[in-house]
């Protein structure tokens, strides 16, 4: 009784420190896209006019996810070798470390180019810190729990995502209130550097929490892979590969809205900044609402089942979303992108245990670090920017936006059902939590 009861308050430990470990490193980064979209164009490209500087703000919002998947080798070989808590402390030092310099970083007026590059530099920061995080994080959680209860455990890291977009747009609303001479003079600064408060917070919550057990049982059976990347490439690169597609739309969904619908809405569709901000507010508190639902769901339904269907949803009110933002009118935009966050975040809940029960666990840090990672360098992280240059192309017409969109989604649905068929052929150290996964 003594040995379940310890078990089980580490789980809730771990699943607790992963939570609010992540949502502080998500905080972080979605506070760079909403700057990016409402002033870092004007602030540190201001020679470029109109669309093209918000095009310059967002090349450097994907330098962060091009910096990424290193993070993920990196921090990806540390974990598989040495284990997976003290990569969590010190990314989460890492991310809020840059964040809360680019709070104090001088403006193009100050020091000219110097400020671009500098913001740039501590984006590849950003980017570094969360390639680590995401996948250990997702590891600590599952890891520790039952093995009937991991993908629920997988679940409340992705919680991490709607909680740190709820966090970031609270702020940048209290901010947005002043004036617009105040808010560019110094309001936008407030949000990155209240990382590093967060970032204390955080670290007291994961220093209590103990190393995997199932990585120490698995070090116990064998030694570590030497290196994990190498591997990862000879013995599993399909699932790589097929990794990164599913987690296409997972990545890509929040910077559609959080990003280039915020711009988009508030320039060329003269959407009121502080209108949007409190739309994509209520559309933070429902996903987080929405997913731990979508998670008890999959439990009855089958989480490959539940995912698919969602992404189909998501494929037919793709064309009624944008068409009702088109409207401009405050209540159909919120309408149109609930369509689009109820049906996203019921197969971005699952994700996470999804990816993870998909690799063994001598690599499994490695695996899901460089599957996600490299998505968000190719896919995710690109979104705004190609987004952004469709809408351009397009002489200011959405429909090149919307098939863009729709492409997503279809490569996002076909990779999760192929990875799920490799899954079910078989592989060794597949969790227990993949029993939904064969179609239970």
């Amino acid at each position: 009784m003594h040995d379940a009861t310890s078990v089980s308050r580490q789980s809730r430990r771990a699943t607790i420190a992963s939570f609010i470990g992540t949502a502080v490193e998500w905080y972080d980064f979605y506070i760079y896209g909403t700057a990016s979209a409402l002033i870092f164009g004007t602030l540190f490209f201001p020679e470029s006019d109109g669309g093209a500087g918000t095009l310059a703000a967002f090349a450097t919002f994907w330098v962060g996810f091009l910096a990424r998947p290193l993070g993920g080798i990196v921090f990806g070989h540390i974990g598989d070798r040495l284990g997976r808590k003290n990569v969590l402390v010190i990314t989460l030092v890492l991310m809020g470390s840059a964040t809360t310099l680019i709070g104090v970083l001088p403006t193009y007026a100050s020091i000219g180019y110097a400020a671009p590059l500098l913001l740039v530099l501590l984006r590849a920061v950003q980017g570094i810190a969360v390639g680590g995080e995401w996948g250990g994080a997702v590891l600590m959680a599952t890891e520790n729990a039952a093995q009937g209860r991991r993908g629920l455990a997988g679940m409340w890291v992705q919680q991490g995502s709607p909680a740190g977009s709820i966090l970031a747009t609270l702020v940048f609303l209290a901010v947005g209130r002043l004036p617009d001479h105040a808010f560019v003079a110094w309001g936008w600064r407030v949000p990155f550097l209240l990382s590093a408060v967060l970032v204390v917070a955080g670290l007291v919550i994961r220093l209590k929490v103990n190393e995997s057990a199932e990585f120490r049982e698995a070090r116990e059976a064998a030694p570590a892979v030497k290196v994990p990347l190498v591997e990862l490439f000879r013995t599993a690169w399909p699932l790589v590969g097929l990794g990164v597609g599913a987690s296409a739309m997972g990545i890509s969904a929040a910077y559609f809205t959080n990003t280039f619908v915020l711009s988009w809405a508030t320039t060329d569709l003269n959407v009121p900044r502080q209108t949007m901000l409190d739309v994509l507010l209520v559309l933070a508190v429902l996903q987080f609402l929405w997913q731990p639902l979508a998670a008890l769901l999959a439990r009855r339904t089958g989480t490959v089942r539940l995912m698919a269907a969602a992404l189909g949803a998501n494929i037919v009110v793709a064309v009624p979303m944008f068409l009702l933002i088109t409207t401009r009118n405050s209540g159909l935009i919120g309408l149109g992108l609930a369509l689009g966050v109820l049906t996203g975040a019921s197969y971005y809940a699952l994700l996470a245990g999804f990816l993870a029960q998909a690799f063994p666990v001598r690599v499994r840090y490695t695996g899901i670090s460089v599957a996600y990672q490299l998505c968000s360098t190719i896919i995710g992280g690109s979104t705004p920017l190609v987004a952004q240059w469709l809408l351009i192309r397009g002489g200011g017409s959405h429909w090149p936006v919307v098939a863009y969109y729709i492409v997503l989604l279809l490569l996002t649905l076909t990779c999760v059902l192929a990875l799920a068929r490799r899954t079910a052929r078989g592989r060794e150290d597949v969790p227990a939590q993949s029993a939904p996964v064969r179609n239970r």
